[in-house]
C-alpha cells in the first residue's frame, strides 16, 4: 500500500455513545473509505498509530432519506470499522490544540 492510500483509508474517528462504551474494551471506531478492505484498514491503523491490531470488523451505514422543500434527498452511505487492538496497546485520539 502506498503512502497516499494509507491516509485515504481512515477518514477519522467516529465519536458516539456506543463508540465510547466499546472503547473501554480496547476497541476503537473509525470512519473509513467506502472501498477500503479490512486488510487495508488494519495496515493503515498499524502504520499510522504504531500499534498491533488484533482484528477488524466493518459495516456500511446506509444513508437516510430526508425530505426537503425540493422533494427527497439521500444522505451518503458511509463505512465504519471497529478495530480491536492487542492487549496492552492503546491509541490516544485526544485532539491537541
Amino acid at each position: 500500500m502506498n503512502q497516499e492510500r494509507l491516509f485515504q483509508v481512515l477518514v477519522g474517528p467516529h465519536v458516539s455513545e456506543k463508540a465510547a462504551i466499546v472503547g473501554e474494551s480496547n476497541q476503537f471506531v473509525f470512519k473509513v473509505a467506502v472501498d477500503a478492505t479490512k486488510a487495508e484498514i488494519k495496515k493503515s491503523v498499524e502504520q499510522l498509530f504504531k500499534v498491533k491490531v488484533e482484528n477488524v470488523s466493518t459495516l456500511k451505514v446506509k444513508g437516510k432519506v430526508k425530505r426537503n422543500r425540493f422533494g427527497y434527498s439521500t444522505k451518503p452511505t458511509w463505512k465504519k470499522a471497529y478495530v480491536r487492538l492487542e492487549q496492552g496497546q492503546d491509541i490516544d485520539l485526544a485532539v491537541a490544540e
